[in-house]
């Protein structure tokens, strides 16, 4: 019996996220765009900006970003690797604390300001309550994290076109998991004036029902509960412990292990 791996939620092989820092006044259209076309969005604010000019306002957070995923940038943008461990760790803390105050659920994911960090950054995360940690380190590809805390995307959104083209018709040779991770700044569609591009996207995968949008923060949570899915000796019995739902594949076919079920195989 080969089990693997291999699939996300409604046996789907493929997925895409969108990924945007700083929580600029732009976001606002930018949430409206996604919302048209049932993309999901991870949005990592600096709690220390809300309110400034060119901003949103922590009063409209909850609800601007509903059905969406907030998560932390800092607390004022700081070069990470350049800055001491309690100053890092007041950053990231104190960016949390505020941020879970405003949407009312406990934020445990980030990104890089600047795109900059280091190892000594990086080991520190998981006793900060970090999960997971994007980059700006765009790679081409439709790869699942080999390491959530050195998160790299596929894109940044000015190649967003020419990626969904591919990943609408893309076939993993080896039967993997497959994502597009789309990463920005939404100020960044005013300066470009390519707003269109996301429109363009949405066009592209209307009526596509083989691709899941989600949050990092759910894409993540899919993950661990997959990794804590437990085997019997021979495979045949499986224990999903887990409160998500999980597909698995067995002998090449695609099996559903409801959250807290045991099944056989």
């Amino acid at each position: 019996m080969k089990v693997q791996y291999t699939l996300f939620p409604e046996g789907r092989t493929k997925a895409m996220t969108f990924s945007y820092d700083d929580g600029r006044t732009q976001d606002r259209l930018l949430v409206s765009k996604l919302n048209k076309y049932g993309f999901k969005g991870t949005f990592h604010l600096n709690s220390g900006f809300l309110g400034r000019e060119g901003y949103i306002t922590a009063e409209e957070v909850r609800t601007l970003f509903q059905g969406h995923e907030v998560s932390a940038h800092t607390v004022s943008h700081p070069f990470l690797e350049i800055s001491p461990p309690d100053q890092v760790a007041h950053e990231i803390l104190e960016d949390r604390r505020t941020l879970e105050s405003l949407v009312q659920y406990p934020v445990h994911g980030m990104s890089y300001p600047f795109g900059t960090y280091n190892d000594k950054v990086v080991a520190m995360l998981p006793a900060l309550g970090i999960e997971y940690a994007r980059t700006v380190n765009s790679h081409g590809r439709f790869d699942m994290p080999a390491d959530p805390l050195r998160w790299h995307p596929t894109c940044h959104h000015k190649q967003l076109l020419e990626q969904v083209e591919i990943f609408r018709d893309y076939q993993e040779r080896f039967k993997r998991m497959s994502l597009l991770y789309v990463w920005g700044h939404s100020y960044e569609f005013d300066n470009d004036d390519n707003w269109e591009i996301i429109d363009q996207a949405g066009e592209l995968l209307k009526d596509n029902d083989t691709i899941w949008h989600a949050t990092n923060a759910e894409i993540i949570a899919y993950m661990q509960a997959l990794e804590r899915l437990r085997f019997s000796v021979d495979r045949s019995i499986v224990h999903n412990p887990s409160a998500l739902d999980v597909w698995i594949s067995v002998d090449d076919k695609p099996i559903k292990i409801s959250a807290g079920q045991v099944i056989q195989l």
